[in-house]
Parts: structure tokens; C-alpha cells; sequence
């Protein structure tokens, strides 16, 4: 089984991802793909590089190609369970469904405690502006991650609620997932 997190930047999805490779889940980044791409490409991966890296990926390979950077690795895995941070398009899920059975969970959360989480996340694609957020939340809806978010399985609201709070939730789904 896949699971796969979407989101907008900075809803909790990585936060998630964390937890749950501490419990012993495999976890792989969507994201990863691409700066490992701009390190072989010797690219500093800003945001604005690793951004029209993407753009630049998907238009040379399909909208899937960012999804596709991963197959192998999630074919040669052991487990039985591989959660994906970072889906953005429904091509990369088309492209998982060949590899796995595909469960998408989205996070959500309003713009300013996104905000407020990437300035202070420190990860060299962060925005550091309101203007590079607004840029960066309009290029991931311009390749898809709206229609992500609506045809997800389920939806947590990361509003008001503790980090542990969205990492209990999104654990209970995924082994509801797991067991049905």
C-alpha cells in the first residue's frame, strides 16, 4: 500500500512523515526526487531552482514524472507500507497506482499557519517573503495539487489542533487503511 500525503506547503504533511518514520514506517519525499535531481544537476536547491526544476521535469517527462523518479525504489522496498510526502497531481498518483494500491490523505491548513511554519521551517526551497510563498502556493496549484486535495480519501484539518494531536489522526487512518 501507498499512502500518500498532499497539501498545500506547509500544512503539516512533512511533520506527519516524521512521526511516522519514527514509528517505523518507510517514508519516502516527492520533493526528495527533485533536489536530488538539482544535486546531480550541481543546482542549489532554492526554491526558485528546485521550482523550475519541477516545472522542468514535468514538461520534458509528463505531469507524472516527479512520482515516476520513485518507482524503483518503491518496487525494491521490503515494506508493506510506503507513505509518499508530497503528491501533487493526480498523473503522480496515476503513476503509483502502477506500482501499489494508492490511499491519499490531505492535510489542510488556512495560509497563515502555513505561512508561519515554512518562515520558521528553515529548508533551503522555503519561502522567505509573503510575495515567495504566494508564488510558491500558486506554482504547486498550477501543476495539479487542488484536484489532489479534493479526490483525497480523507482530509484532516491541522486547525487548532497539537502536533500530536495530527500525528494521532493521521496514524489512526492510515492503520484503519492498513487493516481494511
Amino acid at each position: 500500500m501507498i499512502v500518500c500525503l498532499t497539501g498545500m506547503p506547509g500544512s503539516g504533511k512533512s511533520s506527519i512523515v516524521s512521526a511516522l518514520k519514527v514509528m517505523g514506517l518507510e517514508t519516502l519525499n516527492l520533493g526528495d526526487g527533485v533536489r536530488a535531481e538539482a544535486k546531480r544537476r550541481n543546482l542549489e536547491p532554492s526554491g526558485d531552482n528546485l521550482g523550475k526544476l519541477m516545472l522542468e521535469l514535468r514538461e520534458k517527462n509528463g505531469p507524472g514524472a516527479i512520482a515516476a523518479l520513485l518507482t524503483e525504489q518503491i518496487k525494491n522496498s521490503q515494506s508493506k507500507v510506503i507513505i509518499i510526502d508530497g503528491v501533487r497531481s493526480t498523473a503522480e498518483i496515476e503513476v503509483l497506482k502502477n506500482v501499489g494500491i494508492v490511499k491519499l490523505l490531505s492535510i489542510e491548513a488556512s495560509a497563515d499557519t502555513r505561512y508561519k511554519f515554512l518562515s520558521a521551517r528553515g529548508r533551503s526551497d522555503d519561502p522567505t517573503t509573503r510575495k515567495k510563498f504566494e508564488e510558491r502556493d500558486n506554482r504547486e496549484i498550477d501543476v495539479g495539487l487542488g484536484k489532489s486535495i479534493a479526490i483525497a480519501d480523507e482530509t484532516i484539518s491541522n486547525s487548532n489542533i497539537t502536533l500530536d494531536e495530527l500525528i494521532e489522526l493521521a496514524h489512526k487512518i492510515i492503520v484503519k487503511w492498513i487493516n481494511n
